[in-house]
This record gives structure tokens, sequence and C-alpha cells, in this order.
């Protein structure tokens, strides 16, 4: 049976509710009365899907249109305001018109990510309590209607299967997208209490299964307008390339320009060789990521002066910059700046292009509008600045708990603090620097490691375009470093001494130094773009309990 999420969501004190509120933080604007308000003030705004097999060329009037027909199609199914809708979609116009018309109807949205396979999704579909789900036929080369009905029958909330076909077929489900369209659509966006959840968003983290991460309408509001208070200036609509089913596309690339009354420009699979011929034919700049994007921009042989004049900044978030990535960018006349946030608080702190090379490369910023940062020791007490601590911190845009209320107990505390797992190290000006992750450190002979520190000095290696160093089981030391290396093309893999004698070369003591090192064709990643160290250290786990077989001492201490 289905859980009432409204009665399982964090609750705000008074008081700090009553800050947000004061400040306008909050204000009582439902998601669905934001969708209908810039639809009625800007029906021309273009929306185009850059898709070679699922185009679309459209205005943000027609675009509502289709999300009060899909809004008004789910009522006529039964589905009320506070019932659960979810989909796996790529980044099309379905995918908006679910979202958009998601919002109006007041329905609670779970999107799930393309890759996620039939346990993922069955886990999130029971968990959540889903009543409907919409998705697509076949996409990437996977059977999703098939394998959504292969778990169907343990799925007893899910009532309805929506199929969008693909461009190859037709699609087989309970109903069909334009079916579903094809009556009386919904005129005024639902009467839904906006402390009450909107957004379900799943995340794969340290536990087994995917977190659900509950946001209200209240703190997605904030959220929007925390980023449309940002102090610089955009110029060309940006072509947004991450999935509309992850927190940072969902935003960045539908959210925000729908709040800003921008254009949406979305592509449905990142290919650096397209998204540059787009940027040079429609004038549009390349959206933000993890740095692997500006890389692979950079990377590709048909990059040159038309790119980067539409390149001249660059948000980065969900890993640290490199120095080398930074400098490359610098070098390439682009500006990086850092963001710092996660699916439970999307805006921590931000740095900005106005800022300075290093605030805004080696640190992620001042804490976001109504935002809080605290560092804390293992003891609990306050770390003094310069001094590293595990990062809480609390505002307006924070998640109103996880769909497993002990997770929720675990990662917030009675005073509204969110525990990251990260470790950061606050300046004098209050700019925030992210040194490590929880579960991240290795810990070498009882000595702490930072995987993070290592892999920025190996990126300064000619031969490696990506590396990711990992805590390996080790039967003398409890952990050793193992670096895991993706090469430049046509670069041949440096062996372990050659690391090292790098590493040396950089005054990194050898107590740091991997002790085994494999090379990969391709990272496992998470939706937003991020290495999944979590895979990697179970695989090397997997590989052998106790002792990796490349491993060597030579003599450390």
């Amino acid at each position: 049976m289905a859980v009432d999420l409204a009665s399982i969501a964090r609750e705000t004190s008074d008081e700090l509710a009553a800050a947000y509120l004061e400040a306008g933080y909050w204000d009582d604007q439902t998601l669905g009365e934001l969708v209908l308000d810039r639809a009625m003030a800007s029906p021309a705004l273009p929306v185009r899907v850059w898709s070679d097999d699922h185009p679309a060329d459209l205005t943000l009037g027609e675009l509502a249109d289709d999300a009060r027909r899909f809004a008004g199609g789910l009522d006529r199914l039964g589905i009320r305001p506070g019932d659960v809708v979810a989909y796996q979609l790529p980044n099309w116009r379905e995918t908006l018109t679910v979202m958009f018309g998601g919002m109006l109807a007041g329905v609670v949205l779970v999107p799930i990510v393309h890759f996620y396979g039939p346990r993922e999704v069955d886990f999130i579909l029971r968990q959540s309590g889903a009543r409907a789900l919409i998705t697509v036929d076949r996409w990437g080369g996977v059977e999703q209607a098939a394998q959504v009905a292969a778990i169907r029958d343990g799925l007893p909330d899910l009532e309805y299967v929506v199929v969008v076909p693909s461009a190859e077929r037709g699609g087989d489900g309970d109903i069909r997208f334009a079916d579903l369209l094809d009556g009386v659509e919904l005129t005024a966006p639902a009467d839904v209490d906006p402390d009450h959840p909107a957004i379900i968003a799943y995340t794969s983290g340290t536990t087994a299964d995917p977190k659900g991460v509950m946001h209200s309408h209240r703190g997605m509001m904030a959220e929007l307008r925390q980023q449309a208070g940002a102090s610089f200036a955009r110029s060309e609509p940006m072509l947004n390339a991450s999935p509309l089913a992850h927190m940072a596309g969902m935003l960045g690339g539908a959210l925000q320009p729908l709040f800003r009354r921008e254009e949406i420009h979305q592509l449905d699979r990142w290919d650096p060789g397209r998204v540059l011929g787009i940027v040079e034919s429609a004038g549009l700049r390349p959206g933000g990521g993890p740095p692997i994007y500006i890389t692979s921009l950079l990377d590709h042989p048909s990059f040159g002066d038309v790119h980067r004049s539409h390149m001249t900044v660059f948000g980065m978030g969900g890993a640290p910059i490199p120095a080398s990535v930074a400098e490359r960018a610098e070098a390439n006349g682009i500006r990086p700046w850092a963001v710092y946030g996660s699916t439970e608080h999307p805006s921590i702190t931000q740095a900005s292009p106005d800022d300075s090379a290093y605030v805004r490369t080696r640190t992620t910023g001042k804490p976001r509008p109504g935002v809080e940062v605290r560092l804390v020791q293992e003891d609990g007490s306050q770390a003094s600045p310069g001094e590293p601590g595990e990062i809480l911190s609390r505002g307006p845009d924070l998640f109103c708990g996880y769909t497993d209320p002990e997770l929720t107990a675990a990662a917030v505390d009675e005073h509204g603090w969110y525990h990251t797992g990260d470790i950061g190290v606050l300046d004098g000006d209050g700019n925030l620097t992210i040194t490590d992750r929880l579960g991240d450190l290795i810990i070498r002979g009882g000595r702490n490691v930072s995987g993070t520190e290592i892999e920025s000095h190996l990126l300064e290696h000619t031969s490696i375009a990506e590396t990711a160093v990992v805590a390996a089981p080790d039967a003398r030391l409890g952990e050793t470093a193992c670096a895991i290396i993706r090469l430049h093309p046509g670069e041949t893999a440096p062996t372990l001494l050659e690391l090292r004698d790098h590493l040396q070369s950089r005054d990194v003591p050898k107590q740091k130094w991997p002790e085994s090192v494999r090379v990969v064709d391709e990272f496992p990643r998470t939706p937003s773009g991020k290495i999944r160290k979590n895979q990697l250290r179970a695989e090397i786990r997997s590989a052998s309990p106790t002792q990796t077989p490349s491993t060597t001492h030579e003599g450390q201490t």
C-alpha cells in the first residue's frame, strides 16, 4: 500500500519557516502555478528538442497546451493531486509535457533516469507507490516497456503504464501517450499544499537501493529564486544535455529557463560533436556539468574559435575542478566556475564567473542566499577557519526528507542541519573548498589519504584524461590507493613506477602514492556524469577481498 508522503515529510521549524517567508525565499506559489503563469506571460518562447530520431520544434504556449491535456488525461484516469506519477523517458517533448502537466495536475512526480534497469525501477515504483508510469517502448537499445511488463505483477499500486512510441516502432502498453492527451484539458492548476512533496528524485549513494529524495513546492521554488538571483548575465540560450530525470537537468535545463522566461533547448543524448555542431549552427551555449563535459568538447577535433565564442563561461559541478582542466579552459578563453550541491540540497555554494580565478576554480564559492553552512569534526565540535570538517547545510531549498524515514533521521539532525558526508574547508572570506567525501577517504595504515588530492596531481600527467583514486583492500595496511585511469586517445598507459615518479616530482609524500593502477576505457557514471566511485570500490573488493593483484609496496611505510 502506498505511503502517505505528506505524513513522512520532514517539517521545518517554525522559526526557520518564518525567516524564509519574511526574507522572500518562500511563498505560497506552487510549481503548477508557475507553469501556467509563465505560459500565459510568454507563450511565444521557443522550445526545441535536438534529437536525430525524435525532434520537436514548438513554443512554450504549445507545450503548455500539451501539459494541460496531459493533466486532463490524468484526471480522466482518476489520478488526483498528491498521487504519484513516475516517468522514465529521454529528453523529449513528451518528457517536458509530463513534467509541466504533472505539476499542473498537482501529482507527485518521480523521474527515473534512463539507464536504471528492472531492479531499480521495480524498487522505485514499489516504494513510491506510483499509480502511473510513463515510459518509452525502446530507447538506447533497451526494451523499457517490456522490462516494466516483466515486473508489473509485483507492483500492486501501478495501475497504468503509458507508452511513448520511439521512432522505429509503435509501442505497446495500457495507453498510448497520444491517446492520453486526446481529451478535455485541465484549465487551472490543482490546489495543493506548497509544503507537500512535489518531486521524488531517486539517487544512488551509499545504500544498496536508490534513495528517494522528496522536495516540496516551496523548496523547489526557493531553488529557482536562488538561481534567478545569480549575479552574472546570461546571453545565448542554453543547450541542456543533462537528463531531465536528474535534478540538475530538471532544474537547470527546464525549470530555470521557464522561471527566467528563457528559451528551452534539450538534447537527448550527449555527443560532443553533436553539441558543437548545434552551438555553431544555432548560437547556443552548452550547459554546464562535471569536468568530463568540458574536456570532451575541448578534445573534439572540430572544436574551434566559433565554439569558444559561445563558451566564455562554463559552470561545473558534480566533482571538484581539476587544476589541469581549469588551466586548459582558461587558456581557451573560458572562465570555469564551480557550484556545489546535491540531490538533497541542490544549491549549497556557488562561485561566479566574475570571481577571481582562485575562487572560481579552487573553491566552490560562498553559500547561496538563505543557505547556512557549518563544518564539524568527528566529535561534533565546530571546525576552525582553515580546518577541515564534515559539511552541514540547511536552507530554504533543502529537501523535505527521504521516502525512508530512517534515512531522514540519520541525515538531518533535530536542528534541521543536513549532514552531507562531504569534507570541506572554509577560508577567511567564507568560500568553501571540498576536499573529500567521507566514503572516499582511504585509510592507509591508520592514516587518512585523500583520493581527490591524488587525482588532481595525476591529471597533470600528459597521458591521463581522467582518473579516480579509490580504496583497495590490503592485508597489511587495511587499505591502499588504487589509481583507475582513462587515457587520452593514442596514449600509452604509464606504469605504476612512472606514476610514482610523477607524484614525487610534485612533492607528494610516498605514503599517498597509489599502490596499484588500472586502465579503463570508460568510467561508470551517475546521470549527472559523476564517476561512480562506490561501484569502482565494489568491483575492486569483488576481485580480491584482501589484496589487489597488482599491488606492490616497494618499501613504503
